[in-house]
């Protein structure tokens, strides 16, 4: 059977703003495969020294939400003022992201005991708590829980996104993909996947690292 890092990350407070509603604080209710990907990066300094061809499977719990209040800065051009103001925020709380590694995973479980940069999830201000434990994977399928994953994947359910998967370093382009979540969990079998020994459905999501987006053009 496969070994994998299974790499659990909690957080009290995690917020991800949708990108698709500019000068609106719309969220989303699981973490894109970019911004897991940036917090890897934070574990070994940077995407320079993040394999090219790193992938994770996840899943993504939380046991609450909230709504409170954010101060919010607009963009404008250059020397033109812009009025700050006070906006609605959507949280998540006491949040569970648990994520699979496949490969690497002496660099990965090192990296993320003892992290290069502070590990943050969605805001800069949402710090994490990190635990790594090596799993065995079996093959033959699982059940879908809370896994995110390809819309594309054969009978998966709930709700589809378009997710942010990767985002170049001069954040001048960027890769969308179509996914699917259920935040209560969904009951869907997934024939062709490896699984957890719970029966929890490990699919692995498409490359997250900036270079992938200088391969595609």
């Amino acid at each position: 059977m496969p070994e994998a890092l299974e790499v659990s990350i909690t957080a009290p407070i995690v917020s991800f703003r949708n990108p698709l509603y500019a000068g609106m604080q719309v969220h989303l209710p699981c973490p894109p495969p970019s911004t897991v990907g940036g917090m890897l990066a934070a574990s070994v300094g940077g995407w320079d020294q993040v394999p090219d061809q790193t992938r994770f499977a996840m899943t993504f719990m939380a046991d609450g939400a909230g709504v409170d209040l954010e101060t919010y800065h607009p963009e404008g051009a250059p020397g033109t003022p812009t009025n700050i103001t006070i906006k609605d925020r959507e949280f998540l709380a006491h949040t569970t992201l648990t994520l699979w590694l496949t490969a690497d995973l002496d660099l990965w479980e090192n990296a993320l005991r003892r992290p290069v940069w502070p590990l943050r999830l969605g805001r800069s201000q949402d710090l994490v708590t990190v635990r790594t434990n090596r799993v065995e994977l079996a093959s033959g399928g699982g059940r879908q829980g809370h896994a995110i994953v390809l819309a594309e994947t054969e009978g998966v359910l709930g709700t589809q996104l378009l997710l942010t998967t990767a985002i170049s370093t001069g954040r001048d382009r960027f890769r969308q993909d179509a996914y699917r979540y259920s935040s209560g969990g969904a009951r869907a079998h997934i024939a062709s996947c490896l699984a957890t020994e719970s029966g929890q459905a490990v699919l692995l999501l498409p490359p997250v690292h900036p270079k992938q987006l200088a391969t595609a053009a």
